[in-house]
Order: structure tokens, then sequence, then C-alpha cells
């Protein structure tokens, strides 16, 4: 993979965490947005970092057994995960409160989930796993961080858009990896 698709794959999974944000950060007073920008930034950062790398170590057990059929496994990984984003673009979503740890640590879990099937489908590529991560929650990190502080700024249109583009993107990035295989 390249550094330009594994940015574009980090950008793509961010968008939940980076919708969830501009969510809370709407609902945050003005003087608690920097403070609320770190712990969204700090909780979904970890978490989707954390995610991948578990998938990668997963997809490295179970390797042997389905190298001949990756290209379909990452295609079918992203499109899905993909799809799913596409779909929740257009789907109503009720902005509330979200500052305990038990919300964030559920928020938290929920938006990376998606991340730890791409982490199987890293396996397969047989990336250096470390790096990758660390750009993974660098990236949601930041977008995070930008989504709660800008949150009353960018409103719910900025959501169903991120979602769009990243459903997009994570779709096309499966039918390079399928197309890849079978003509490059």
């Amino acid at each position: 993979m390249t550094a330009l698709t594994i940015f574009l794959i980090a950008v793509s999974l961010s968008m939940d965490a980076f919708a969830v944000s501009v969510c809370g950060g709407m609902r945050l007073a003005e003087e608690r947005k920097f403070r609320g920008g770190l712990q969204y930034g700090a909780w979904f950062g970890i978490f989707q970092a954390l995610m991948p790398f578990l998938g990668y170590h997963l997809g490295l057990y179970f390797a042997a057994w389905v190298d001949a059929y990756a290209h379909w496994i990452i295609f079918l990984i992203l499109s899905w995960i993909g799809i799913g984003m596409i779909r929740e673009a257009h789907e109503e979503a009720a902005c509330k409160v979200i500052t305990g740890p038990l919300t964030m640590l559920g928020l938290a879990v929920a938006t990376s989930i998606d991340a730890l099937g791409v982490g199987v489908g890293f396996a397969f590529e047989g990336l250096d796993i470390g790096p990758t991560v660390l750009e993974i929650g660098t990236i949601t990190f930041c977008l995070s961080f930008m989504g709660c502080v800008f949150g009353s700024y960018i409103g719910m249109k900025g959501k169903a858009k991120a979602e769009l583009v990243g459903g997009l993107v994570l779709v096309g990035l499966g039918i390079k990896s399928l197309l890849a295989h079978y003509f490059f």
C-alpha cells in the first residue's frame, strides 16, 4: 500500500469519530471546547489506533489459511464498511452532551470497530503496523479535536458530507485492492 492509500484509509476511518466530535462540540460551552477537543481526540485517537493493531494480529493468525483470498477479503471489508458509512450519511442524528468516561469509552469502541476489520486487511497486505496505527491514531486525534472545537461552526451538515466522502473512499480503496490483484 502506498502512503497516500494509508492516509486516505486513516482519514476515512476517522469520519465516524469526527462526526461524533462535531456533535459533542456543538453541545459544549464555549470555554470547554478546547479541553473537550483534547478529550475527544484522545479517546478516539487511541481506539482508532488500537483496533487496527488488534485486527492486524488477528489477520496474521488467519493469514496462512486465507492468503489466496486476501484481495477479496480486503475488498469485502472496505466495501462493507464504506457502504455502511454512506448509509449513515443519510440518517438523521441527534446531538447530545457527551462527557462521561463510560459514554466516551462506548463511543470510542463503537466508532473504531470498522478499524478492526481494516487491521485484518493490513495483515494480508504485509504492512508495517507500527507507523500505520500511529498515523491512523494521529489523524483521528486531529480530526476529532477539530470536529469538537469547531463543531458549532460545522453543524450536522458536515457529518453527512464527511461520512459520505469517507464511505466512498473506502469502497474505492476496496475496488482498487481487487483490481490491483487481477490487473497490476
